[in-house]
């Protein structure tokens, strides 16, 4: 009986991961970075309101809704030529926003940053995949892959701070150049070529679908999550469904569909899914309410925030790096449950930080948090990539991709929706005797109208207000954490319920026992129900 056994990465695999992470990095760099850099590009292209919002939003709108097409698109024509097109787009796209001369143009490049951002994700992973047909090492891979986002995304404000300081607000952007170059020089060097050689033409209808899906879906959501119970966004989130509905229904009906659907078939490839997405709900929505207490109610700047989200970040990363080594011996279901737990309990640690800005109480908890995140990110997308065949390894990673963006957004609208309907349920109850009612009013919108009203009241009155301000948002912290806490336990309980007959590394590569004749070992039963 023939056994398959997967070829392990050598040198020049280990040494393309190296190439394969600046992308990685430059792509959660530009998510975070553009923060920090807000407030002087807007000064210095006079950016409207509404203008700042597009600048934000659009290089995320489009790289949520183009990273399925962008992962099957990865499968037909290959995945590192695929890579190699982004990369150039980005640093060419990269150097248009930095010289930008209006908004428009501006808001323009992030589009087109966006789009080729949808190019590097799916074919970054899907060809970690396919390099590193080993379980074990791709495991270490992929948590090499999820410390260099994490890593990217808490280093992103520290860079922007530093280069803000020194340069004008496009430098920023020029960042991207000359890690756009390095891997266009080195990738067709030490990247191999995967494509799927049984792929059909691109369906066109079911691209213009998850376009017509996926952005007005997000769009609604963020919109929800800044301005509250809107119609209009309501409806957008709702045509969003209802075009995702049409989208599924087309691509059962192809022979060769935009997104297999056959990948759901999996319990593992499914429930890594779910709690990818639940997993990244609570982790943005928590992280949004942590930031915003360290800014308002510790009254740290924008880079102290950004250098006390350091330790969570770094926790991140070192349960990412810690989970190949956990499932050498303990089965995957119980890693990523035991990281949940301990996520779980890190959520309800912030339930203790109250209105006078408790830091420490804070920072221990945005640490438990990321430690218990590690596991079930690294493992998740080690599921999913796992359990889809190397021909597909672009739509699983894509599929995977969107599962992170899709929970970005809900965590925003849910978590944060939840806590500031507490904050202003709140607020109402304790506002001082005697606040005009200019004052009252914008403290009932946000803590930062609070914030602002408060500078503006003389002496006890101004400190009664911010005080009662701080207070409510620290009930609306609690109730976002509780949520956040709940969630948690609910995926480790998912996980262990659905992914317990996934063996260990261990148990993988150990003899099977002896058996009476006719009867299955462990091993070998576990195959057979899987």
């Amino acid at each position: 009986m023939e056994h398959n056994v997967p070829l392990r990465a050598g040198r020049r695999e280990w040494i393309g991961l190296a190439v394969l992470a600046l992308p990685v990095l430059l792509f959660a760099l530009d998510f975070s970075v553009l923060y920090v850099a807000l407030p002087h590009l807007s000064a210095g292209l006079g950016a409207s309101g509404v203008q700042q919002l597009w600048i934000t939003d659009i290089y995320g709108f489009m790289v949520s809704s183009l990273l399925v097409t962008m992962g099957t698109l990865g499968d037909r024509i290959g995945r590192r030529k695929l890579l190699l097109i982004g990369a150039a787009l980005f640093g060419a796209a990269s150097a248009g926003a930095a010289f930008s001369t209006s908004p428009e143009m501006l808001i323009a490049m992030r589009a087109l940053l966006g789009i080729a951002g949808s190019t590097l994700m799916p074919s970054t992973l899907s060809l970690i995949n396919n390099m590193f047909r080993d379980p074990k090492q791709r495991g270490v891979a992929i948590a090499v892959f999820v410390s260099c986002f994490t890593g990217g995304t808490a280093i992103g404000p520290i860079i922007g701070g530093v280069l803000l300081e020194n340069f004008w607000w496009g430098s920023v952007f020029l960042m991207g150049v000359p890690i756009m170059v390095l891997l266009l020089i080195a990738g067709p060097i030490l990247l191999p070529e995967f494509r799927d050689p049984t792929a059909g033409r691109l369906d066109l209808v079911s691209v213009a679908l998850s376009l017509a899906a996926i952005l007005p879906f997000v769009y609604g959501f963020k919109g929800l999550a800044v301005e509250g119970w809107s119609p209009w966004y309501l409806v957008c989130v709702g045509a969003g469904l209802a075009v995702g509905w049409a989208f599924v229904r087309r691509q059962r009906r192809l022979a060769e569909p935009l997104l297999d659907l056959m990948l759901f078939g999996s319990s593992a490839f499914r429930t890594s899914a779910i709690g990818l997405t639940l997993n990244g709900m609570i982790m943005a929505g928590t992280a949004l309410l942590i930031n915003l207490y360290f800014q308002l109610v510790v009254g740290l700047s924008p880079l102290q925030a950004g250098l006390w989200l350091i330790p969570g970040s770094v926790a991140i990363v070192a349960g990412s790096m810690a989970t190949p080594l956990l499932v050498k011996r303990i089965r995957p279901a119980f890693v990523i449950a035991g990281g949940l737990v301990a996520g779980a309990a890190g959520y309800l640690l912030l339930t203790l930080a109250g209105g006078g800005g408790d830091l420490a109480v804070v920072v221990a908890g945005n640490i438990l948090i990321g430690f218990g995140t590690g596991p079930i990110t690294a493992l998740g997308n080690g599921l999913i990539m796992g359990s889809a065949k190397p021909e597909k390894a672009g739509s699983a990673s894509a599929i995977a991709q969107t599962t992170g963006d899709l929970g970005i957004a809900l965590g925003i609208g849910v978590i944060g929706s939840l806590a500031t309907a507490v904050y202003r349920a709140s607020i109402v109850d304790s506002l001082p005797p005697g606040t005009p009612a200019v004052a009252a009013g914008s403290a009932r919108e946000s803590l930062e109208g609070a914030v602002t009203a408060a500078t503006q009241l003389p002496g006890a009155a101004g400190d009664g207000l911010l005080s009662a301000a701080r207070d409510a948002f620290a009930d609306g912290l609690h109730a976002g954490a509780v949520v956040a806490a709940a969630v948690a336990a609910g995926i480790a309980a998912l996980a262990v319920a659905k992914l317990r007959h996934i063996p260990s590394s261990a148990e993988e590569t150990a003899p099977p026992a002896a058996a009476p004749d006719g009867v299955e070992t462990g091993a070998a039963s576990e195959a057979n129900r899987r």
